[in-house]
């Protein structure tokens, strides 16, 4: 009996340690930055604990029992044949869309979006499932030698009306996220230049059509642009930017409160008060911020550069064309959710509602996150897998 080799592809060795076909350091510091989040989240909801009034552990213990769920489902999304997955996702993005239109009729209306469906005391927001859908539609659409016009046009049109259903909810956040991974994903199939060119001309002048039509609502709108306004031209636009403006700077008035080391896990001023609206998902990082300070909140991103850059690694080293495109994908989802979260937290983004993956407060983020991280650790196992004959 002979041993191929798949070219490109290194030999399984019974005797090689469990590390080889595993990446340790991007679970670790998966796993560091989930603790993290744990406890800011929180911190962030105990409330003013006194003697009299206990700390409210309900949030804590809910997304304990999500990050927990979260790695068996990583562990096993790793572990499954990733033709079973590929299999699925002409059902799954039926699914989806049926989901996105079922929770205009169904769902239930959260801050504005209805972008959740209410299961007795749990919600469900299935566009947080749908970036991993997204991601893989992509990814098949994409993975071939050469990406044509034709093919592009295919998986554009998927995309928006992905993106048209969750602009009805409205969530313009979630739609952002989209935005990104498409593009990312684009510019790493094998694409001409001249098609790219093309694609950055309509966008362009799609994102001006939307902004002089009546797409986006007035109060969207102002989100995406109060963060670089003064204080006369937020209250020119009225009550829901004095609103949005109002949370960026308490958020801010928090991280600036933390200093370089903060003031102390459980210890924070306007924590404790809950002076920073959505503090638990949206406004996470000012928890950070706060109470660990310049210091705490640096590794919490270094943690999140650790997890980018293992992600990359993966994809740069896949041995096939659709691995490096899922893991590509799923590294564009976690940078830009992570800078936008923290960006928004600090003044420098507009204020859109992204949740911080493994950080933020909510199983369907948490969720998504992990396995999606599962997704990427498949990519890296496979790297080393052999045929016999």
């Amino acid at each position: 009996m002979t041993t191929n080799f798949a070219p490109g592809r290194f030999r399984e060795d019974p005797d090689d340690p469990w590390w080889f076909v595993v990446d340790p350091l991007l679970i670790l510091s998966t796993i560091a930055t989930t603790v993290i989040g744990v406890l800011l989240v929180y911190s962030a909801t105990r409330g003013p604990a006194t003697e009299i009034t206990p700390p409210d552990r309900s949030f804590l213990q809910r997304q304990t029992f999500f990050a927990v769920l979260g790695v068996g489902l990583a562990v096993g999304v790793a572990m499954i044949h990733i033709d079973r997955l590929r299999s699925l996702v002409s059902v799954g993005y039926i699914g989806t869309v049926a989901l996105f239109v079922g929770i205009l009729q169904f769902g239930a209306s959260v801050n504005g979006a209805q972008a959740w469906y209410r299961l007795g005391g749990l919600t469900f927001q299935p566009s947080e499932p749908g970036k991993i859908l997204l991601i893989f539609t992509l990814a098949t659409i994409f993975s071939t030698e050469r990406v044509g016009f034709r093919r592009m046009f295919v998986g554009l049109m998927l995309v928006a009306l992905l993106i048209g259903l969750i602009l009805l909810q409205p969530d313009l956040g979630t739609v952002l996220v989209y935005v990104v991974i498409t593009a990312v994903m684009i510019m790493m199939s094998n694409v001409s230049i001249r098609l790219i060119v093309l694609l950055v001309l309509a966008a362009v002048s799609v994102i001006a059509l939307i902004f002089t039509s009546d797409v986006l609502a007035d109060y969207q709108k102002d989100r995406l642009t109060v963060f670089v306004l003064n204080d006369e031209a937020v209250e020119e636009l009225g009550a829901d930017a004095i609103r949005v403006a109002y949370n960026a700077e308490q958020s801010q008035i928090a991280i600036g409160n933390g200093g370089i080391t903060g003031q102390g896990l459980f210890n924070g001023s306007q924590t404790s008060s809950n002076l920073v609206p959505e503090q638990q998902t949206d406004f996470i990082f000012s928890v950070a911020g706060e109470e660990l300070g310049f210091v705490g909140a640096a590794v919490l991103l270094a943690l999140f550069g650790v997890i980018v850059f293992r992600i990359w690694r993966v994809s740069m080293r896949a041995t096939d064309e659709f691995d490096r495109l899922l893991a590509a994908g799923v590294m564009a989802m976690f940078v830009f959710q992570v800078f936008q979260s923290a960006g928004m937290t600090m003044g420098i983004m507009p204020v859109t509602g992204i949740p911080m993956p493994l950080v933020s407060y909510g199983g369907s983020s948490m969720l998504t996150s992990m396995i999606a991280l599962g997704l990427v650790l498949g990519v890296h196992k496979r790297r080393y897998d052999y045929t016999r004959t």
